[in-house]
């Protein structure tokens, strides 16, 4: 499709660009390019009734549409005259049939295009989901790429979808071949300003190369190579290739060749010559007239597109709205999909292209010296809040809260996104995420606060064990005793200090030390109450020891209740619950 070898001659012009790169950009798409693309990598996956094609160009579709890119489709009108003879080759029609073509090509009309075949629906299907989508539909008069070219000449788009060579012929200045999308997704480019400058191309050059290569218009030289037909236009210069053309037809191409039978063959010089061929028997073939070489400049260099003033293209250049409800009933009859699952796919990708449309709104107003605050902007920002960071395939995002848009709650955007159309909601969020952290660090309790508490712990553990030690005395079996003929008076036990310390006797037993003890202990191990402990074995033993009298008093605090007064019982179990509860706060 297009001119024969063409993209082989531009690869050195390919680049490869960054999806993001079409964001805000308006492009125009062959549509029927796109369709044959599509159906040819998943023909042979699946049958065509499982619409796999019209699948991939909605997902094409709507990640274009996350970048706010307003895209154009444009369709193949009627079949030129002079495409007549490779449109029937293509058909694989009886060559009798292509040779009546060729003589008679020039005299017939353009073709319409027969609407009810199979390839037809397929682009009506895609209009359909188009036009649901809110992309307007060009119906060309003829190629589609001309009327991309035009439009793209005339500068009412950025760039054209296609993979057709020729559009470079018919004027077009910049060309999307193919796009990837996914991580990492991008399109490949080609740009005219790169292929005049790195090739010394332009229009009239790569027109040349159509006439002498192939193209969809004309058969080319047979036997010309692609190096040899670069080097021969190059030779005569852009400016001068096809009024070299109009006067001498491919004469200039042309060579004295010596035939292995016949010698020299020479051709007619006069200005009216017909192209010579040089076959291998050394004849002459005489196949297009430098008339025919004309008509095939002229169906380059004016085709027939809808003007760019035309009621045609201003309509088509008008934003449709997005149509929720017809797009969920088209997904449900092309794809089978429940509304909410559409919804999942497009509602995200809509809800973005606002936020990018209200970005570029603001950029353009700052560019202009116009520094309008976000709450004055006539236009709404569809974004609520900022919920919290987030990190996708090691980008920095936002999951953000949207404004009432079609049902859809919460979604995540790139967090430059977010900085250029609404910086106010960055600010907003950093400051609330730093007051919570403030009003975090105020609810913690002093270290001030602490001792305070502690002393109280310590009051009440004082009371608790006096209580505990007065009952048991009333109590002769609820303890067991070494009395001597006076009871010590008891001794104060502070928490606050290290000393005396909680022990932790060698059968499970812990024990409190009282300031003035010195006694002989088995193997003992230290509970801080201010670190995180294990849990302390349920029976508690008190020991008081004075250093004179080596009068020694034991309460037993274990589980066992048998021996023991209810009221003795009772304090115990509140002395160990509240113990419990000292660890619990600490740790």
């Amino acid at each position: 499709m297009g001119v024969k070898n063409l993209w082989d001659v531009l690869e050195q012009c390919k680049k490869t660009l960054p999806l993001h790169h079409l964001h805000n950009k308006r492009v125009c798409i062959d549509l029927s390019c796109w369709i044959v693309q599509l159906q040819n990598v998943n023909k042979s996956h699946c049958p065509i009734n499982n619409k796999l094609y019209l699948a991939s160009l909605f997902h094409r579709l709507r990640a274009l549409i996350a970048l706010n890119c307003s895209l154009i489709f444009v369709t193949d009108g009627s079949i030129p005259a002079i495409k007549l003879s490779t449109y029937r080759r293509r058909l694989n029609l009886r060559p009798e049939a292509q040779d009546g073509a060729n003589s008679h090509s020039q005299n017939l009309s353009s073709l319409k295009r027969n609407m009810g075949s199979e390839f037809s629906c397929m682009i009506k299907e895609a209009k359909l989901l188009g036009l649901a989508l809110g992309i307007p539909c060009l119906d060309g008069i003829e190629e589609a790429e001309a009327q991309c070219a035009l439009l793209n000449l005339e500068s009412l788009c950025d760039g054209c979808f296609s993979s057709d060579s020729d559009i470079f012929l018919f004027g077009a200045r910049t060309v999307y071949r193919d796009i990837c999308l996914g991580e990492g997704g991008h399109v490949v480019c080609y740009e005219m300003d790169d292929i005049e400058r790195k090739l010394g191309f332009g229009r009239n050059s790569l027109i040349s190369l159509a006439l002498l290569l192939g193209s969809d218009y004309t058969q080319g030289v047979r036997g010309l190579g692609l190096e040899a037909a670069c080097q021969m236009v190059k030779s005569v210069g852009n400016n001068d290739i096809l009024r070299k053309i109009a006067s001498e037809g491919l004469s200039f191409t042309r060579k004295k060749k010596i035939s292995k039978k016949q010698g020299q063959v020479k051709c007619n010089d006069k200005e009216t010559t017909l192209s010579c061929k040089v076959n291998m028997n050394g004849g002459i073939q005489n196949s297009q007239t430098d008339d025919q070489y004309l008509r095939v400049v002229e169906a380059y260099m004016n085709p027939k597109c809808h003007s760019a003033d035309s009621d045609v293209v201003h309509r088509a250049l008008v934003q449709r709205p997005f149509q929720h409800e017809q797009l969920q009933r088209l997904c449900s009859r092309f794809f089978e999909w429940p509304p909410e699952k559409t919804d999942e796919y497009i509602l995200p990708k809509i809800a973005e292209r606002d936020l990018r449309r209200f970005a570029y709104l603001r950029s353009t107003s700052s560019q202009l010296d116009v520094n309008i605050p976000m709450k004055e902007v006539p236009v709404k920002c569809p974004v609520s809040a900022i919920i919290k960071r987030r990190k996708v395939h090691g980008r920095e995002c936002f999951e953000v809260l949207w404004e009432e848009l079609y049902g859809i709650k919460s979604s995540v955007v790139p967090s430059d996104l977010v900085e250029s159309a609404c910086p106010e909601k960055i600010k907003e969020f950093d400051d609330k995420r730093a007051l919570e952290k403030k009003n975090q660090r105020k609810s913690r309790p002093k270290k001030s606060g602490k001792q305070c508490s502690l002393i109280e712990i310590d009051q009440k553990l004082q009371h608790l064990l006096l209580d505990i030690e007065l009952g048991s005395e009333s109590s002769p079996m609820a303890s067991r005793e070494v009395i001597s003929d006076q009871m010590p008076t008891a001794t104060e036990v502070n928490f606050m200090n290290r000393d005396p310390p909680i022990i932790l006797d060698s059968d499970c037993r812990t024990t409190m030390l009282c300031q003035e003890t010195d006694i002989t202990a088995p193997k003992h191990e230290v509970i801080d109450l201010l670190s995180p402990s294990p849990q302390v074995q349920s029976r508690i033993v008190s020991r008081c020891t004075q250093m004179n009298d080596q009068h020694i008093t034991i309460i037993d605090l274990s589980e066992s209740e048998t021996e023991r007064s209810p009221e003795h019982v009772r304090k115990a179990r509140e002395l160990r619950l509240f113990l419990a509860s000292i660890r619990d706060d600490f740790n």
